[in-house]
């Protein structure tokens, strides 16, 4: 199972698939890009980033098994969830939009609503799934539930598989 390092979201996602499965994968954690090892064949699977790898799927170069969000990608429909097959399983790379602790409320609601219509946008929202990226508009407090439930579950991950970054 090839990453791009130690406690890299590649390898956690991994992990977790591990945990879930009992399936015993060897990590190999790359310094330079696995990709190239992975279409030789030197390595057997990756969970890689969706965006990166979608031309080499379309193009046939690459099998996407499954995706690792909790439903299949409006830009890989015939690909299935791999929670399909491993009932629970969830995991997807984020991003979000922070303010320092003591930002107004008016402030954050104002780049909240920002925010969210942007991500309403059709011509953004074409984007993002032609990327395999599907946006989640959280409101401040979801966003905060959010992080806190992630940092919970992606932490019990790393300690269960002993992941320490060198």
């Amino acid at each position: 199972m090839a990453s791009p390092g130690n406690g890299s979201s590649n390898h956690i996602f991994g992990e977790l698939f591990k945990i879930m499965t009992g399936v015993n994968l060897v990590h190999i954690p790359y310094r330079t890009p696995f990709v190239p090892d992975l279409l030789a064949g030197q390595v057997q699977v990756a969970f890689g980033p969706t965006a990166g790898m979608l031309d080499l799927v379309r193009s046939g170069k690459l099998r996407a098994l499954a995706v690792t969000p909790a439903k299949r990608l409006a830009a890989l429909p015939d690909v299935p969830a791999l929670g399909e097959f491993v009932p629970g399983y969830e995991a997807f790379g984020w991003y979000g939009l922070g303010a320092p602790r003591k930002t107004p409320t008016e402030v954050v609601n104002k780049l909240s609503d920002a925010t969210k219509a942007a991500l309403g946008d059709p011509k953004s929202q074409a984007s993002f799934v032609e990327l395999g990226i599907e946006p989640m508009p959280f409101s401040p407090d979801e966003f905060a539930k959010f992080i806190a439930n992630e940092t919970d579950k992606w932490a019990k991950v790393i300690k269960s598989a002993g992941i320490k970054v060198e």
